[in-house]
């Protein structure tokens, strides 16, 4: 599971930890039956506080992502809730958009836009699983 926290982010750090989960389960990066972390190693790895992801957890859980089996640990869901794909691209491409505009707010023209996007995402594509950009 690769998660990466953007620390001075104006969004609450158990928001971008839901969304990136919802987002790898939907895409299948996580694939159902995979079990995930517990609590206190996602908290360890990504340096949080372990209530923050006792809550992410519970969180996923009750949105169908997760599943908590007693004693085994917890689990992508067998069945994910697919209906939700749409609405999550509807909301990258809003948010895309709004990164668009304030790059053209600071004057940047699309040839500069398209070339910062396309480096942006090799470097990510490049990442290796598990690691994090700080």
């Amino acid at each position: 599971m690769f998660i990466r926290i953007e620390k001075g982010s104006s969004v609450p750090i158990s928001r971008q930890i839901v969304s990136q989960v919802r987002a790898q389960c939907l895409a299948g990066t996580l694939e159902p039956g995979e079990k995930v972390p517990s609590v206190r190693e996602l908290a360890v790895t990504l340096g949080v506080n372990p209530n923050t992801i006792l809550r992410v957890y519970e969180k996923l859980t009750a949105e169908g992502y997760l599943q908590r089996r007693h004693g085994s640990g917890t689990f992508i869901a067998d069945q994910l809730p697919m209906s939700q794909l749409a609405s999550q691209t509807h909301h990258f491409e809003e948010e895309l958009q709004q990164v668009i505009r304030h790059g053209q707010m600071l004057g940047l023209d699309q040839g500069t836009l398209q070339a910062m996007f396309n480096r942006l995402l090799k470097q990510t594509h490049n990442l290796p699983e598990g690691e994090s950009e700080e």
